[in-house]
């Protein structure tokens, strides 16, 4: 019982801290402060498809091994929300970024993100949206959820918060019609600003459902059995490009061309290939811009 209530309270916690006031959000791990400042680090930023921990402790290894390729240092910069991260690349004031499609697509939009690469994993470039109930509930679809309790990841999440509300779209809903509002007046669904806090709503009962990213869900179901047994899945989405690695308009072309040639020769050796490994990728492989546009559709078509 302590747990829980823990738990709800850190999520409470996270929804009050939304974009507006992300100050409020008190984490564990440090969040760098306003950069490039006479800092001529190369400056990579991680959006928080994973809570800002778990995304510091995903990435480390790897972010060690591109700075020890590079020769030179490369230092992590962590934001609570997908805006925040693409904020950062939009303003020159990082390198190159680990975002999610949803952020991609829109990036790409309004100042021209580039792609660099997309990780392969189990021999895929592309994942989906699960939607995600408790265990035992007797849930069997998205409409089996009116009126519940359900969490979104990111306002700018494709599998976390698009690919659902498309599909209420499809029968004339909104998150708000649908979810509705309970007895205070204030909406039914929220945002946890991570998949893994999502999963963690659902499984311990804070959520009747969830909408999240398959690779975070099938990661966590290596890394955290326990959690993931809690929860089931009822609705898988038509796959989408792979989230992937990118760098803004006006990167160096030099600074552009060893990031991607360090990425996608990354499993060629020993320790490179360990690393990846560890995280369940393949390895790094080019990617068309056009694996993106089902996600532009479904934006343009709800827009």
């Amino acid at each position: 019982m302590v747990r829980r209530a823990y738990l709800l309270f850190f999520i409470i916690v996270v929804i009050s801290g939304c974009i507006d006031k992300p100050e409020k959000v008190n984490l564990s791990i440090a969040v760098e402060p306003d950069i490039r400042v006479d800092d001529t680090d190369v400056r990579v930023a991680i959006a928080p498809v994973v809570s800002l921990k778990e995304s510091y402790v995903y990435y480390e290894e790897m972010i060690r091994y591109i700075s020890k390729k590079l020769g030179g240092p490369v230092r992590i910069v962590q934001r609570r929300s997908y805006q925040e991260v693409n904020d950062l690349i939009k303003n020159g004031e990082i390198d190159f970024a680990f975002i999610s499609s949803g952020p991609y697509v829109d990036g790409n939009a309004e100042f021209g993100m580039k792609l660099l690469v997309a990780p392969r994993i189990h021999g895929k470039t592309t994942y989906n949206s699960y939607i995600i109930v408790p265990v035992n509930s007797s849930y069997g679809n998205l409409l089996d959820l009116r009126g519940k309790r359900f969490a979104f990841s990111d306002p700018l999440s494709n599998s976390g918060k698009l690919y659902p509300t498309y599909r209420l779209f499809l029968i004339n809903e909104t998150p708000d019609s649908f979810f509705g509002k309970d007895e205070s007046g204030r909406a039914k669904f929220f945002y946890t600003y991570s998949h893994d806090n999502s999963i963690i709503a659902v499984a311990e009962g804070l959520a009747d459902g969830a909408s999240v990213d398959s690779l975070a869900y099938e990661y966590m179901r290596n890394t955290k059995p326990d959690i993931i047994s809690k929860t089931r899945i009822i609705e898988v989405s038509p796959p989408f490009g792979n989230p992937p690695i990118v760098v803004p308009k006006d990167i160096d072309p030099f600074l552009e061309q060893r990031l991607k040639d360090i990425l996608l020769n990354m499993d060629k050796d020993d320790e490179g290939n360990k690393i990846l490994s560890e995280i369940m990728i393949d390895r790094f492989v080019n990617i068309d811009d056009n694996a993106y546009d089902s996600i532009r559709e479904m934006r343009k078509i709800i827009k």
